[in-house]
């Protein structure tokens, strides 16, 4: 038994879940290739312009997979995570995009997940995607899901302790645990901010995180944070709760504007990206109040890496010189304490 997994869109926050829920239950998973210049021409080649970037990319790794002649793919239909909390429409309408613009013959695994909905709940999802592989016993099932949450929750307590995205899916896959017990020390903190497909993708993202590293910036996401963490975020700014990933952008971008160990806030959204173009709204103004700088970086398929790369260092630029002046500045108002000091000093003798 297989199932072939697209590594675009849910895959970058929950394939560990995935990984063990199916894993459980024999089924072998098959990921697409990663995201090439190709996988956005092909896949951007079967949709309306007006389509976003990621829903692109995701077209295009739905057709690699059917290259590499896997006829069972999964393509959720992941509606509400919560009651009245909601994907935008391309995401809900996933399946009924990719069987309108993908003619070949092949098995979409078309589960639902509508916490807004009564009897659409993680189990029915479950048990609707175990149907097509003629497991119906709910107890393999519940056996399944609970692996898949042992080994999400893994995952998790890597990324939050800081270990990187990659070195913590590959840990959580081979059943490992491993702690960031010490990180190097940067002069520059930033927290970048984006959904997980437009952030841990090499290809769509042109390998943020590499890039601040080798400019000695230490870098910060929403996976490093709690729910609990990134509630308080979204009710600092007091807004309410709508979109499903609200909080890794919402609340996770307001967590670090007031965290005072971080520098700046880059914000990574794909162009006509309705849902994002109104976080990334709100975010600025809770920024511009708290004084805090943000960079805004917008992403399609035509993007250059050269123009992206420019921007963010002369982002990282303005921040050194920010903080220089700062410690400049203290050094100054110390040195001045200092000599009033002394004449006062001076005085009494």
């Amino acid at each position: 038994m297989k199932i072939g997994i697209p590594r675009a869109l849910s895959y970058y926050d929950f394939f560990p879940f995935w990984y063990g829920f199916f894993s459980d239950l024999g089924i072998e998973i098959v990921l697409s290739d990663v995201t090439t210049k190709q996988t956005m021409t092909t896949g951007s080649s079967l949709v309306v312009p007006e389509t976003c970037l990621p829903v692109k990319v995701y077209v295009g790794h739905v057709l690699n997979l059917l290259d590499k002649g896997i006829d069972k793919i999964f393509v959720p239909s992941i509606q509400s995570i919560a009651p009245k909390i909601y994907n935008c429409s391309k995401l809900r309408g996933l399946p009924d995009l990719i069987r309108n613009v993908i003619k070949r013959p092949f098995t979409m695994v078309e589960a639902t997940l509508d916490k807004s909905e009564k009897n659409q709940g993680l189990y029915e999802f479950l048990k609707e995607i175990a149907a097509y592989y003629n497991i119906s016993d709910m107890e393999r099932i519940k056996k399944a899901s609970k692996n898949a949450w042992k080994v999400y929750n893994n995952f998790n307590v890597m990324r939050r302790s800081g270990v990187s995205y990659k070195k913590a899916l590959k840990s959580a896959i081979d059943n490992k645990v491993i702690i960031q017990s010490e990180q190097k020390s940067h002069p520059i903190s930033v927290a970048v901010i984006a959904h997980g497909y437009n952030l841990y993708d090499d290809r769509v993202a042109m390998k943020i995180f590499d890039k601040l590293e080798e400019l000695d910036v230490q870098t910060y996401s929403a996976q490093n944070l709690t729910l609990e963490q990134m509630k308080e975020g979204i009710n600092s700014m007091k807004s309410k709760l709508y979109w499903a990933n609200e909080y890794e952008i919402t609340g996770a971008s307001a967590h670090y504007i007031r965290d005072r160990k971080i520098d700046g806030v880059i914000t990574i959204n794909a162009f006509g990206c309705g849902p994002d173009s109104l976080m990334v709204e709100r975010i600025a103004r809770f920024a511009r109040k708290s004084n805090k700088p943000v960079l805004h970086l917008s992403i399609d398929e035509q993007t250059g890496e050269a123009g992206f790369v420019t921007r963010i260092e002369a982002f990282v630029d303005m921040l050194y010189r920010k903080k220089r002046s700062k410690i400049i500045n203290k050094i100054k108002i110390k040195e001045k304490e200092e000599r009033f000091t002394n004449i006062e000093c001076r005085d009494l003798i």
